[in-house]
């Protein structure tokens, strides 16, 4: 059986993540069906705290093909199961300022159950972006310098 993870790569280009933690999603059984079946993604979706609970926004979960009319909206906000001390540690981060929102890193099962790794995350500038291309590069180049040493 292969394994089914969903990653976000926009996350690390737009955001730096400053702390991550594990959480469970509410999910139909059709959801998991496809999701299983690889029809997840997590590159658009965002997370918000409404009323004491941390949502997942824009999950985009393709229609399960053998379901019935009880396949659920495909985007529809899908509860996040957090510990509300958690919940608590992001809101008072996201209140403090700065561009800092909650970003879905990658989805997995774990345990036979579907979990979120959701971080926080502080917006990245132009300059960020453009900082972290050049250390790339850098090291891509460092990395190729010494596999020719290796070589020879």
């Amino acid at each position: 059986m292969k394994t089914v993870e969903l990653h976000n790569r926009r996350a690390g280009h737009h955001y730096a993540i400053l702390e991550s933690v594990e959480a469970g999603v509410v999910l139909t059984g059709p959801e998991i069906k496809s999701i299983r079946a690889g029809n997840g993604d997590l590159a658009h979706s965002f997370g918000r705290i409404e009323n004491g609970e941390a949502w997942l926004h824009s999950f985009h979960i393709a229609p399960y093909s053998h379901g019935n009319r009880a396949n659920p909206e495909p985007d529809r906000p899908r509860k996040l199961l957090l510990h509300k001390a958690e919940i608590h540690r992001f809101l008072g981060q996201i209140e403090k300022g700065g561009s800092r929102a909650l970003v879905p890193l990658k989805g997995y099962f774990k345990n036979g159950r579907f979990k979120i790794l959701v971080g926080l995350g502080a917006g990245k500038t132009h300059r960020d972006r453009r900082q972290d291309l050049i250390k790339r590069q850098a090291d891509r180049e460092v990395s190729r310098e010494l596999a020719n040493r290796r070589r020879r």
